[in-house]
């Protein structure tokens, strides 16, 4: 049963259960993929229902930060905890390098995943990198039998919401990978090239900030933040009504 944030479907999931749930998704036969919406992503899929139904069509929702774990507590429908994305992979990487599963790297500029998979081979010994392809591509289909010709058994498709929801539910079965994981710009921050806000930050649910602080260009999508919570208590106005 999944929680209701805002027409948004989370499974209810610790992380580690989420890790493992990912883990049986390799081992089944098919494609699968995980999104990991943000308060700004269920900002997007409320007003755009193609990206809403690629992400309600995942395999694993899982909440990305605080705010939407606090929408769904507001919302009388609590989640057990926030599941990053960028968490939730280190701990699916580790758990395939003891397997020795093969990853492909999708997205960020040129260069980047390169770099993140000699950093990611260096940090999961035993993890096969499949092979990697920057975010600046216009044809696709190329990117796709590529992804398939390297035999990877999951993919990380950091190509930014809603787009890269919209190419792992079109383009995920034909690339035979039993796994699709939509990470954003997770490579950016496995690459080095990027860091993520310190522990702390996190603890107070302010990453959000501090990613501003370090990205001032990111304030136009910010603003989806105070918005989300003016949906979520207009959602929740309605459930009492």
């Amino acid at each position: 049963m999944r929680v209701d944030v805002l027409g948004v479907g989370f499974d209810n999931l610790t992380m580690a259960e989420a890790v493992e749930q990912g883990m049986k998704l390799i081992a089944e036969e098919g494609c699968h993929y995980v999104v990991t919406p943000n308060p700004e992503i269920v900002e997007v899929c409320r007003e755009n229902p193609t990206a809403n139904e690629a992400v309600n069509g995942a395999d694993l929702v899982l909440p990305d930060g605080v705010g939407v774990v606090k929408g769904a507590r507001i919302l009388g429908t609590p989640l057990k905890e926030k599941t990053p994305g960028i968490e939730f992979a280190a701990h699916l990487m580790e758990r395939m390098a003891a397997e020795g599963k093969s990853l492909y790297l999708l997205g960020a500029k040129p260069g980047i995943a390169e770099l993140a998979a000699g950093k990611l081979k260096e940090t999961y010994p035993g993890l096969v990198i499949a092979g990697t392809h920057d975010g600046y591509f216009k044809e696709d289909e190329p990117v796709v039998e590529e992804i398939a010709n390297s035999g990877a058994d999951v993919v990380f498709v950091c190509l930014g919401a809603p787009k890269q929801e919209l190419w792992m539910k079109r383009y995920g079965p034909s690339t035979g990978a039993h796994l699709l994981c939509g990470l954003g710009g997770s490579l950016d921050v496995f690459a080095g090239v990027v860091q993520r806000a310190p522990a702390v930050w996190s603890r107070m649910g302010l990453e959000w900030f501090y990613r501003l602080l370090k990205e001032p260009r990111r304030i136009g999508r910010m603003m989806k933040l105070p918005l989300f919570l003016v949906h979520v208590y207009g959602q929740k106005g309605k459930k009492k009504g």
